[in-house]
């Protein structure tokens, strides 16, 4: 088991989670080194010089030999979704070079964040892959925590400004069918709790565990407290059923600045149910201090801090039609 001050490894320190993650860490102790394909990007953060960064791509193993060496515990929390034509095929190559690495230099722990989903569903290419991904870590012979999460709630999370750019924009719109799906959002202080947490957390096993807020919804009524919180009137939501995900993410790209090649996998992943289906989590990570984060809060505190100016592709919100 990692000591209580593991060395850490944070992949993915330039995206979403990952920049997060690391001044977390800190603040525990735990020394960090952070991976990036492109460290210059890691320049203006106001942790950099309390890091170690290592140049390295999860597609290229022998990028990662030094990156791993020494290290207790490596957070995978990269993705190629809209980066890779075939990111199914990538995610599954960069797991098993992930593992080989890590075999090699000791590693003795990994944490992953992956996707809430029902178990026996027909799944979306993107949650059939951060499935696979889990299971090339869980099936690696090193203790792997694998957490899955729903739609994180959080200025600059792709999933949460998507549904913030729909409902400013559109005071009525038509949507697939899965408007009427269930949703458990998790605001991404809370993710970023559980995160920190496993670098040091007593587990019984190399498994996964489901984390989510204390609410769960339908996505149409998340828009709608959403819309409530910013002020808005109700939105008038209309499900076509026909609505396919390629048609859906096209109407998406018009209304958001979303790269399409971001929009289908997400907008695909909704068409299942994205609630906890266990919550024993609890007896091993306690929730956080003060409790979880309702959703209404979640997005009340998104809203408070706008999109961050170092995300490009959120750096223009769109105004809400009122």
């Amino acid at each position: 088991m990692p000591n209580d001050k593991s060395r850490c490894l944070v992949t993915g320190a330039t995206g979403y989670i990952g920049g997060r993650l690391v001044p977390r860490l800190l603040g525990r102790g735990h020394p960090v080194r952070a991976l990036a394909r492109q460290p210059d990007k890691l320049a203006d953060r106001p942790w950099r010089d309390r890091v170690e960064v290592a140049r390295g791509d999860l597609g290229d193993a022998d990028s990662l030999r030094d990156a791993f060496d020494g290290v207790d515990v490596v957070y995978y929390l990269v993705h190629s979704m809209g980066t890779s034509k075939d990111f199914v095929a990538a995610e599954a190559a960069s797991a098993r070079n992930v593992v080989a690495a890590a075999r090699q230099a000791g590693v003795r722990r990994f944490v992953y964040l992956g996707g809430l989903h029902p178990s026996g569903a027909e799944l979306s290419p993107h949650l059939r892959s951060r499935v696979a991904v889990g299971d090339i870590l869980l099936d690696s012979g090193i203790e792997t925590v694998v957490f899955q999460a729903g739609i994180v709630v959080g200025a600059g999370s792709a999933s949460f400004e998507m549904m913030r750019h729909i409902t400013n924009r559109l005071p009525a719109m038509t949507t697939p069918k899965w408007v009427h799906n269930k949703i458990q959002p998790i605001a991404i202080e809370d993710v970023l709790y559980y995160l920190a947490e496993a670098a040091t957390a007593e587990m019984p096993a190399s498994r996964t565990w489901d984390i989510g807020g204390p609410d769960a919804l339908e996505y149409g009524d998340a828009m709608q407290v959403y819309a409530q919180v910013a002020g808005l009137r109700p939105r008038i939501i209309i499900a076509i059923p026909f609505l396919t995900p390629t048609i859906a993410s096209l109407w998406i790209g018009l209304v958001t600045p979303m790269p399409p090649g971001l929009a289908r996998p997400l907008i695909e992943s909704l068409e299942v149910d994205a609630v906890m289906s266990e919550h024993d989590i609890d007896a091993v990570i306690g929730p956080p201090p003060g409790g979880l984060t309702g959703y209404r809060d979640a997005v009340a505190d998104a809203m408070s801090h706008g999109p961050l100016p170092s995300d490009p592709k959120w750096a223009h919100v769109g105004r809400p039609a009122s």
